[in-house]
């Protein structure tokens, strides 16, 4: 299965829902986002395709999306997706593409729902178990 992470190395979500991708078989294309940031035309296709709207796919808890107002309800859409592209911290990971979806994997189990079944339990770094 092709499978594309769009990932943070310094998060362990993103870092979990690879080792996930990895433990069901997968090698996947990995894209640092913040290093190589979505354009806009692939920033929207991942939003349209894992039904969400800008701000759901913003890191909203990121001290930037404060400080650049965008908490205020009466952002638009336009102006946070020109934010997230200006400031690619402000991208919320991981996004996984794979030819079943498109996933925001928060928490990172949510990549179940778009690769097969995994082989065996899985154990994230906090010691929970995924799977079987």
């Amino acid at each position: 299965m092709n499978a594309t992470i769009y990932h943070n190395p310094r998060c362990g979500t993103s870092r979990n829902t690879l080792a996930i991708l990895r433990h069901a078989g997968i090698e996947p294309t990995v894209i640092e986002y913040l290093t190589t940031p979505p354009d806009r035309v692939t920033l929207l296709r991942l939003m349209v395709d894992a039904g969400l709207t800008p701000r759901e796919a913003a890191r909203q808890k990121e001290p930037l999306f404060g400080e650049l107002g965008l908490r205020d309800p009466s952002v638009s859409d336009e102006a946070i997706i020109d934010a997230m592209l200006a400031n690619p911290i402000l991208i919320e990971r991981p996004f996984v593409v794979t030819e079943r979806g498109t996933r925001l994997c928060r928490p990172s189990e949510k990549v179940l729902e778009v690769i097969p079944s995994l082989p065996g339990p899985f154990a994230k770094e906090d010691g929970e178990i995924v799977g079987d």
